[in-house]
C-alpha cells in the first residue's frame, strides 16, 4: 500500500466534506430548518440518509469480525435489520410522523407526561454516547492501524472533525454526508469483491475449503433465539431510535415516512452479503486470527488486494459513514437538549438565534461525552462485546414504551416509568451483577431474549389489565384535546418561511449533484494507481457520474412557491 497517495485521498476527501458542511451553515435559520430540514426532505434522501445514519465502521468492525470467525450467521443477523425496517415502515413511520411533533422527546411529554420525557430525556443521551462512542473506537482503530497512527491520538482527532461538521451544518448537512458515503463505501466494496475472490482462489476454493458451518444461516453463540430476539430487538430500534424517528418526521407526509423505511429495508437485503464477503474470504486467506485481532479482517484484506489510492478510499468511506452516523447521533442529542430541556424548561421565551448558539454549543458538549467513551472501549472487551450488550440491556426498556404509546390509549405516564425502571434494572442485574456473584451468565440468545421481551410482556401485561378496567389513561385524553385545539388553530408557514425551506432543500440537492460529480473525478484520478482494477475503477466513476444527473434534474423540477404543503395528523 502506499500510504502518501492513501493519506492524499482521506485529506483531499476530508477537505471537501467538511466545505460541504460548512455550505450549510447559513441555511440554519431556527430548531425548524436545522433539525428536521423544514420537515420537507425528498423521501428517497432521508432512506438513504437513515441506511447511512444505521450504517458505521462498527459494521466492518463488529459484523466483519463475526463474519470472519463464524461465516455466513453476520449476513443473517443484519437481516433482521430489513425485518425491522418493513415493520417500520408498515406500521411505527407513518405514524411518527402523523404525530405532528418534531423530535421523539416532544411526543413522549404530550403523550406520557414531562417527568417521563426528562427520564428518558436523560437515559437517551446517555445510551446514545456510549453507543457512538464506540462507533468512534471502530473508525479511529481502522485509521490507525492502517497508517501507522496512535489509536488516542487518532481517537480525538477523528472525534473533533465529526462534531465541528455536525454543529456547522445541522441535518442537511448530515444528509448528504450519508448520501456521499453511500455512493463511496458501494463503490469500494464493489472493488474489493472481485479482487478478494482473487486473492482466495476463486469461488469454487473460497466454496470448498471454508470451514465446516462457515454457510450456516446460524452458527455458534448466534443461534435462532438470537436471531428471533434480534429481530424483535430492531423492529424497536429503527421504528423507536430517536435518531431515526428524526428521518421519519422530517419527510412531508407519512407516506413519505414509510417510503423511508422500505428503501432502508430493501437496500438491508443485498448490502450485508456484500459487506461480508470480504472478511469472510479472508478466513481462506489467513485462518489464524483470534481475539480481537478478528476484529481488523477487514483491514487486512482491503491491505491484501487494494492497490494504492482504493486503500485510502475505503478508510475514508468507512470513516465518514461512522462520521455520518455518530453526527445524526450528535444532531438528535443536541436537538433534544436545545428543544426539550433549554426551551422546554430553562428558556421557554429564547429566540431563535441564542436556541441556535445552544444547538451548536451542545453539538460540542456531547461529541466530547462521545470521545472520552470511545477512549475507554478497548478496556471493557472490545466492539463487538461492548454493542451488543448495550442494545441488549438498553434497547428494549427505552423503547418500546414509546412505540407502544403511539397506538395504545391505556398506558400511563407512571406505568412506563415503572416498566422502563424495572427491564433496565434487571437486564442489568443478569448482565453485571450475577456473574461476578452467583457465576451465572446467560448466552448471547438468552440476553437478548431478556432484553427485548420482558418490556414487551409488561406491556402486554399491562394493556390487558387496564382493558379489563375499560379505563383511558389521563394523559391520553389530555393529548387528544391538545390536538384537536391544534389542528383548530391556524398552522401556516410563513411565505418567506415556506420559500426558504424550498431553497434549501434545492440547494442540497444541487450540493449532492456536484459532490457525486466531485467523486467520480476522484476515481477516474485513482486510475493511474489502480494497476488491475482500472477498468472496474472506471465503470464505477462513470456509473456515480451518470447518477449524479438525478438529484441534479431534481433540483431543477423544484419549484419556489409560496405555499407549503399541508401536513397530516392523528
Amino acid at each position: 500500500m502506499n500510504a502518501t497517495i492513501d493519506t492524499a485521498v482521506i485529506v483531499v476527501f476530508s477537505l471537501f466534506i467538511m466545505l460541504v458542511g460548512f455550505s450549510f451553515s447559513r441555511t440554519g435559520r431556527n430548531l425548524k430548518s436545522f433539525f428536521a430540514a423544514g420537515e420537507a426532505v425528498p423521501w428517497f434522501i432521508g432512506g438513504l440518509s437513515l441506511f447511512m445514519s444505521f450504517f458505521s465502521a462498527g459494521t466492518f468492525v463488529a459484523w466483519g469480525s463475526i463474519a470472519y470467525q463464524y461465516g455466513w450467521v453476520a449476513i443473517t443477523i443484519q437481516w433482521t435489520m430489513c425485518i425491522g425496517a418493513l415493520v417500520t415502515g408498515l406500521y411505527l413511520a407513518p405514524r411518527w410522523k402523523a404525530t405532528g411533533n418534531l423530535t421523539a422527546a416532544e411526543f413522549i411529554r404530550e403523550r406520557l407526561g414531562e417527568r417521563v420525557q426528562k427520564a428518558y430525556i436523560y437515559i437517551f443521551m446517555l445510551v446514545s454516547l456510549l453507543i457512538k462512542g464506540s462507533v468512534l473506537y471502530s473508525v479511529a482503530r481502522l485509521v490507525s492501524a492502517s497508517l501507522g497512527l496512535p489509536l488516542m491520538p487518532s481517537t480525538v482527532a477523528l472525534g473533533l472533525f465529526m462534531i465541528a461538521y455536525t454543529a456547522v451544518g445541522g441535518l442537511w448537512a448530515v444528509m448528504v454526508t450519508d448520501i456521499l458515503q453511500f455512493v463511496v463505501l458501494t463503490a469500494a466494496v464493489l472493488i474489493i469483491i472481485p479482487l478478494a475472490f482473487d486473492a482466495a482462489g476463486g469461488v469454487q476454493h473460497f466454496l470448498h475449503f471454508s470451514p465446516e458451518g462457515f454457510f450456516s444461516v446460524v452458527n455458534g453463540e448466534y443461534t435462532w433465539g438470537f436471531i428471533l430476539a434480534f429481530a424483535l430487538y430492531h423492529v424497536f430500534y429503527i421504528g423507536g431510535n430517536w435518531t431515526f424517528v428524526q428521518r421519519y418526521t422530517s419527510v412531508d407526509t407519512p407516506k413519505s415516512a414509510s417510503k423511508v423505511a422500505y428503501l432502508f429495508a430493501a437496500l438491508y437485503i443485498i448490502s450485508p452479503v456484500l459487506w461480508m464477503l470480504p472478511p469472510m474470504l479472508y478466513k481462506g486467506i489467513n485462518p489464524g486470527l483470534h481475539g480481537l485481532e478478528t476484529e481488523n479482517a477487514y483491514l487486512m484484506i482491503c491491505k491484501h488486494v487494494l492497490p494504492a489510492g482504493l486503500m485510502g478510499l475505503i478508510l475514508t468511506g468507512m470513516y465518514f459513514s461512522t462520521s455520518a452516523s455518530a453526527n445524526t447521533a450528535l444532531n438528535v442529542v443536541s436537538a433534544v437538549f436545545t428543544n426539550d430541556i433549554y426551551k422546554g424548561s430553562i428558556n421557554p421565551g429564547a429566540s431563535d438565534k441564542t436556541l441556535m448558539r445552544v444547538a451548536r454549543v451542545s453539538s460540542w458538549f456531547f461529541g466530547l461525552g462521545m470521545i472520552a467513551i470511545a477512549l475507554i472501549v478497548p478496556y471493557i472487551g472490545g466492539i463487538v462485546e461492548f454493542t451488543l450488550s448495550i442494545g441488549a440491556i438498553t434497547g428494549g426498556p427505552l423503547l418500546a414504551p414509546p412505540i407502544w404509546a403511539l397506538f395504545s390509549r391505556r398506558l400511563t405516564g407512571k406505568a412506563t416509568l415503572y416498566i422502563t425502571m424495572v427491564s433496565l434494572l434487571v437486564n442489568l442485574v443478569f448482565k453485571m451483577v450475577l456473574p461476578l456473584t452467583a457465576g451465572v451468565k446467560l448466552d448471547r440468545a438468552g440476553e437478548m431474549l431478556l432484553g427485548v421481551g420482558l418490556p414487551f410482556v409488561l406491556l402486554a401485561l399491562y394493556e390487558w389489565y387496564q382493558r379489563s378496567r375499560g379505563a383511558a389513561s389521563d394523559e391520553y385524553v389530555r393529548l387528544q384535546r391538545h390536538r384537536a385545539q391544534r389542528k383548530a388553530e391556524i398552522q401556516e408557514v410563513s411565505t418567506e418561511e415556506a420559500i426558504e425551506i424550498q431553497k434549501q432543500n434545492q440547494f442540497g440537492l444541487k450540493v449532492i449533484a456536484f459532490s457525486l460529480a466531485f467523486i467520480a473525478l476522484l476515481l477516474y484520478g485513482l486510475c493511474f494507481f489502480s494497476q488491475k482494477s482500472t477498468t472496474v475503477v472506471a465503470a464505477i466513476a462513470t456509473t456515480v457520474l451518470i447518477v449524479s444527473i438525478i438529484p441534479l434534474r431534481a433540483a431543477r423540477k423544484t419549484k419556489i412557491t409560496a405555499k407549503p404543503e399541508p401536513v397530516e395528523s392523528i
